[in-house]
């Protein structure tokens, strides 16, 4: 007999003479006569209600089924339209295929993200990350599907690098050393000749460098996969691995950029509201109240564009406290973003940033002052992208690249996209926990990815 997966069964709210279903009990709740065995397979965040009876032969044994056993079940599929739920199993066999012992710590009741952190190997099996993770995996198909259907190529930029892009002091090293016996030069300094590499590697903080040379063969690019930084920071927003979107265009300026960040944020909003619905109604009902009218709202939303500048004018304009003041040299803070996104009601793109804040490889504005950069903040999360147009002249790229003390003999190659038929182009990055932060409400990267890496915390 074929298995049926719940998810199936629910979509097509069929009966069914006789299916045969597989999963983990959640509950279990037994009575003189008969029982009701809550059921899930993990092809759903909804569970299927199995109802048992003593014309069961092990009757008595299924009354003692505990969370988190695996079961299978063979039954007839019943229509319940008056109940809270649109179906049930009627069960004719249940078989306990993997039993759970009586320690095991998911227990039918609400368990506090804390203490889920610390049972990550288990926390799947809740409601909560059955629907964040579930959403998770739709929303990366979203972006595929978004890229793939724009013409884009998806490339697998290295996972170990030996370019400084976000700065050597954010990146992890690479060695094969014997950490106890480092070999060293006459200077005393790490002689990195005798590494694997045979030069100091790191594992990398962004794709964007090994991106833009393939957005010069084949105009646009996207990368999607695991990047590392070293930071030591402990808020609910870093972690020092995580997962990025980098799309490189060619022939691109910042106001196409911005164009595609919110044609892309508008398409994969709308396909997690398709394809993974009763996960959104979860997460608006007991993650985020009003999850789905924010999203819905950003969906039919003019995304506001405006400069650092403007923003900082209105931001010293307000009738407001702030616990940092807002400057024109400056960042803007968290405070900040939260007026700007109220006062405008919708999302805003803040471009033209100070150039001395910003990273080497933008392209300086005419004005000398400022770069062609921007973020866009979205409601409820702040900034969520930031890209800009890239500096295609080599020798302004070169100067560029002196100020901020970039080793320009480790990043030779790249500069070969500018000898070579450079030309004006752009790129984003987009953190997907970020991403996932934003579309269930979940308000700690920690509780959007399997297994956190997170300072003093690299369990599992």
């Amino acid at each position: 007999m074929k298995r049926e997966k719940i998810k199936i069964l629910f979509d097509k709210k069929e009966t069914i003479d006789e299916a045969l279903v597989l999963g983990w009990v959640r509950t279990n709740r037994a009575q003189a006569q008969f029982g009701f065995l809550t059921v899930n397979d993990g092809s759903t965040i909804l569970n299927l209600q199995v109802v048992y009876d003593e014309k069961l032969k092990n009757f008595e044994e299924i009354s003692k089924f505990r969370a988190g056993m695996s079961i299978r079940v063979v039954g007839k599929i019943i229509l319940t339209p008056n109940a809270k739920q649109p179906l049930e199993m009627h069960a004719t066999e249940v078989e306990m295929l993997g039993d759970s012992a009586l320690d095991y710590p998911i227990q039918p009741k609400r368990h506090s993200l804390e203490f889920l952190r610390e049972n990550a190997h288990l926390r799947g099996r809740t409601n909560t990350f059955n629907a964040v993770f579930r959403i998770r995996s739709v929303a990366a198909m979203a972006i595929h599907t978004y890229f793939q259907q724009n013409g884009y190529l998806y490339v697998h930029t290295p996972l170990i690098t030996c370019a400084d892009c976000e700065g050597s002091n954010q990146m992890f090293k690479v060695t094969t050393f014997d950490l106890n016996n480092i070999p060293k030069t006459e200077d005393g300094l790490v002689d990195y000749s005798k590494d694997l590499f045979g030069k100091n590697a790191f594992i990398t903080g962004s794709g964007q460098l090994h991106g833009e040379t393939f957005a010069m063969a084949f105009s646009d690019i996207y990368t999607f996969g695991p990047t590392f930084r070293t930071e030591n920071s402990n808020t609910k927003i870093h972690a020092n691995e995580f997962w990025m979107i980098e799309p490189e265009m060619a022939f691109c300026d910042l106001e196409g950029l911005m164009d595609i960040e919110e044609e892309m944020l508008k398409f994969v909003v709308k396909y997690v509201l398709d394809n993974a619905n009763a996960e959104i109604d979860f997460c608006d009902q007991f993650i985020e109240h009003g999850l789905k009218e924010k999203l819905n709202k950003v969906l039919n939303s003019n995304f506001v564009r405006i400069t650092h500048k403007e923003a900082i004018d209105i931001l010293l304009a307000a009738k407001q406290k702030w616990e940092f003041k807002p400057s024109y040299l400056d960042d803007i803070a968290k405070e900040h973003e939260k007026y700007l996104l109220d006062h405008f009601n919708g999302p805003v793109f803040v471009k033209d940033w100070p150039k001395d804040i910003k990273a080497w490889y933008m392209k300086d504005n005419d004005d000398g002052k400022t770069v062609a950069a921007v973020d866009l903040l979205v409601p409820g999360s702040g900034e969520l992208m930031g890209g800009s147009q890239r500096e295609e002249n080599l020798d302004v790229l070169l100067k560029k690249m002196e100020i901020h003390h970039i080793d320009k003999d480790t990043v030779d190659w790249y500069l070969d996209t500018r000898r070579y038929g450079g030309c004006i182009h752009s790129g984003f990055g987009l953190g997907f926990e970020r991403l996932i932060m934003y579309l269930t409400g979940v308000d700690n990267i920690r509780d959007t990815i399997p297994f956190p890496r997170t300072p003093k915390n690299c369990d599992f």
